[in-house]
């Protein structure tokens, strides 16, 4: 018998069959498209800025004097050097005198260094050359030599007559590291006898040679030390400072003080300045500059091994930077 119900079954099966082939019909998700990263941006540096050349009027060569006179003269002096020099090399200078012989030592050792130039005593050169911050280059010449010696002095009416009278006394110094004003002096005190830091009434700092033979003069010390013959200084205020004030000792000779440099300053540029300062002590003008900054006669060509034999005095006196640092 035939099934009626067969075709209707059959649609059934057929329309969920469309309905089943409508479903997986659906379009297919479009997947995005990748976005474009934008490569990444290389910082870029900015250029360093390229320090004006030293010896340009932007970046002028410093040089730095210590206070062995009176200020007034020894920065009128060194400025009148400095000018003539720039008229003769075409470079640039600024002037600095320093208020104590330390200060000009850091100025040249200083990271980074606050002086391209010095001109140092003795003591405090051979102090900054074995910190590895100064290189001489030049030494002074005072009445025909290169070497100078330092005198004692005392009042005329003291009645002190040599080193070991000074046990007790007040002693005048221009600077703790002043060669001849007291590195010397205590040496020679020493070997009179006079403990320098206990055995003496009191050490006075008076800041140049010239105030030592004055305090001397005027009984502010009992003694003091200078250069040979610093009383010459002050005879226009004290005519008769020679007659007042008499030498009881004479020091050993020490090197001058001269010209050095900073150990960053190139060759080239030290050539181009020991060039020129030769030049200008050759002339009239110039050598009144130098007299009136330092009483430098002539400048000559020197090294570093000019100061050996003051060194092996030093160190047979066992004398260190340290301790006259921590005067």
């Amino acid at each position: 018998m035939f099934n009626k119900r067969l075709p209707m079954t059959l649609l059934s099966v057929l329309v969920l069959l469309a309905m089943a082939l409508a479903a997986c019909a659906c379009p297919e998700e479009e997947t995005p498209a990748p976005t474009a990263v934008p490569p990444t941006a290389v910082p870029t540096e900015e250029p360093t800025e390229v320090p004006p050349e030293l010896g340009s009027e932007e970046n002028p060569i410093i040089w730095v004097f210590v206070p062995s006179g009176e200020m007034e003269r020894v920065t009128a002096g060194a400025q009148s050097v400095v000018d003539l020099l720039h008229e003769e090399t075409g470079l640039f200078f600024e002037v600095r005198v320093a208020t104590e012989y330390a200060g000009a030592i850091e100025a040249m050792c200083a990271d980074p260094a606050e002086a391209h130039m010095s001109s140092l005593a003795t003591f405090a050169y051979v102090m900054s050359a074995d910190r590895g911050c100064a290189e001489a280059a030049m030494l002074s010449v005072r009445f025909g030599s290169p070497t100078y010696n330092g005198q004692i002095i005392v009042h005329a009416d003291s009645g002190l007559t040599e080193l070991s009278d000074l046990a007790g006394k007040t002693f005048c110094r221009p600077d703790p590291l002043s060669t001849s004003g007291w590195v010397i002096p205590s040496i020679m005190l020493k070997g009179a006898g006079v403990d320098p830091d206990t055995g003496l009434a009191e050490v006075v700092d008076a800041g140049s040679h010239d105030a030592v033979a004055a305090a001397v003069y005027d009984g502010t010390c009992d003694a003091g030390a200078t250069y040979v013959d610093a009383r010459t200084r002050i005879e226009e205020d004290y005519p008769d400072v020679m007659e007042q004030t008499v030498v009881i000792a004479i020091e050993p000779d020490i090197p001058n003080d001269g010209v050095q440099f900073q150990t960053a300053v190139s060759q080239e540029l030290r050539d181009q300045i020991v060039a020129g300062l030769l030049a200008i002590a050759a002339t009239e003008e110039g050598m009144e500059a130098l007299d009136t900054a330092y009483q430098w006669e002539e400048l000559i060509e020197a090294g570093d091994s000019f100061y050996d034999a003051f060194r092996q005095i030093l160190q047979a006196a066992g004398i260190s930077a340290e301790d006259l640092m921590g005067d």
